[in-house]
């Protein structure tokens, strides 16, 4: 399937229109054009490997036009995601200290390693919508356990393929789609999609589909299935349930995936080429080297005023990393333990979370909002270790949205991470963004 050539076929069909049918195309359409001023540093704190530290600085421009629904029983329409990122500073000299200074990964490099000055893209999606069903051909930034677009960076990344969603029926939410490519974060390559630890095997082939199921407005029920050909499939199983209680109210997030190879030869195919998912893994039986995951997890929180404190518990059973969409640049999962550095699902890792979060609303300062959390994590299978590895992060985050004047609106960030790992393949890291957005309504 070339999504490119369905989504232009979708905006030559809609310009075709009648201009009686097209009303609808023009008058519900949308734009925005938000501004993302980004800082990122990050200091690596061990290993011998360059460079010591990265640090860039830049300027993003997300410009985002959806269109309304041509009129009659099927309505077309077209949406545009134009990105642009403008280097304002980045690497390639020594800090104060003496220590290599190099481009992080806000941007992406040139034939000498430098970061380039600017960079950017513009993808396209047509729609279909019938009913309360709608179909979406081209760029895609789905958010679903089984595949979450990361908007960790200047730029998000994107993927190209084609999904359904279905809402026809009271309280149950059905989506099914392919995924063929990815752009990541700093690129604009269009790349074939793998999972984490391989960097030579590619598929063009990733398959989900999921049902959202709500019983009245506490509780959630949810299940997705997905494969990625010749490398996995997984189920997911998730609930969410919200309680009032008499002081406050407690949330409950259970969620459960279960990943295996994909295909009778999936297991072969990956141990012949040398791939696995992840590096931290029993390495002493040369049959682990295919997916084997089994990770469930709990987190609860409870709320009262403008607090929130949650703890959760997440075990990764098996001999495999949790599997999941991953490029060169830029990947993420949908688990509780996921932090702003570490993933936290290793092989055999066991992972306690704890978070604190605090809306100063609450004391009259509405728009300022700080959070705390805390990882650590033991039981992980590396090779020749014996499930003695161990590894902690701690995120520090404060946002406020500037609420009136000529400023309304305007977003300021600060995200400040720090993560040890006994884990010989990841390296101590401190990490800060500084991030400002602002987001102008142009329709």
């Amino acid at each position: 399937m070339r999504t490119s050539i369905l989504a232009m076929a979708t905006v030559a069909g809609v310009v075709g229109l009648p201009c009686a049918s097209a009303a609808g195309f023009i008058d519900d359409s949308k734009a925005t054009l938000g501004l993302r001023n980004f800082y990122f540093n990050q200091d690596y704190r061990s290993g011998e490997a360059a460079p010591s530290k990265a640090e860039e600085w830049g300027q993003g421009f997300l410009l985002n036009l959806q269109s309304g629904y041509t009129q009659g029983p099927v309505g077309f329409g077209l949406d545009a995601l134009g990105l642009l990122g403008v280097k304002l500073d980045s690497g390639g000299r020594t800090d104060k200290a003496g220590r290599s200074r190099n481009p992080g990964q806000l941007f992406p490099l040139d034939h000498d390693n430098s970061a380039v000055d600017h960079f950017g893209s513009l993808g396209l999606t047509g729609k279909l919508r019938i009913s309360r069903t709608e179909a979406r051909i081209g760029t895609l930034q789905p958010r679903l356990p089984v595949v979450v677009f990361n908007d960790g960076r200047l730029l998000p990344q994107t993927f190209e393929g084609g999904q359904i969603t279905s809402a026809e029926f009271a309280d149950l939410t059905l989506t099914g789609g392919m995924l063929e490519h990815a752009k990541g974060r700093a690129s604009t390559d269009r790349q074939a999609l793998g999972v984490p630890g391989n960097r030579t095997r590619r598929s063009n082939k990733f398959y989900y589909g999921g049902a959202d199921y709500r019983i009245g407005k506490s509780l959630l029920l949810q299940y997705y299935y997905a494969t990625l050909e010749d490398f996995y499939e997984q189920h997911f199983v998730g609930l969410t349930h919200t309680l009032a209680l008499p002081v406050g109210s407690l949330t409950s997030d259970l969620r459960y995936f279960h990943s295996e190879p994909d295909g009778d030869n999936a297991s072969a195919a990956g141990r012949a080429d040398g791939y696995t998912i992840g590096d931290a893994r029993l390495a002493n039986d040369p049959e682990k080297g295919e997916v084997d995951s089994r990770l469930w997890s709990a987190l609860f929180t409870y709320r009262l005023g403008g607090h929130a404190l949650g703890l959760g518990y997440q075990q990764n059973e098996g001999d495999s990393e949790l599997p999941y969409l991953n490029q060169s640049d830029g990947a993420t999962s949908y688990t509780i333990a996921t932090r702003q550095i570490g993933g936290f699902s290793r092989a055999g890792e066991r992972v306690l979370g704890a978070t604190y979060g605090y809306d100063f609303a609450a004391l009259g300062l509405p728009g300022l909002s700080a959070r705390v959390i805390y990882n650590k994590a033991w039981h992980i299978d590396v090779a020749g270790r014996s499930r003695s590895a161990r590894e902690r992060e701690r995120d520090l985050r404060l946002d406020y949205v500037v609420q009136s004047g000529p400023l309304k609106g305007l977003g300021i960030a600060w995200a400040n991470a720090s993560l040890r790992s006994h884990v010989a393949s990841q390296r101590d890291i401190d990490e800060n963004r500084l991030i400002l957005l602002y987001s102008i309504s142009l329709r």
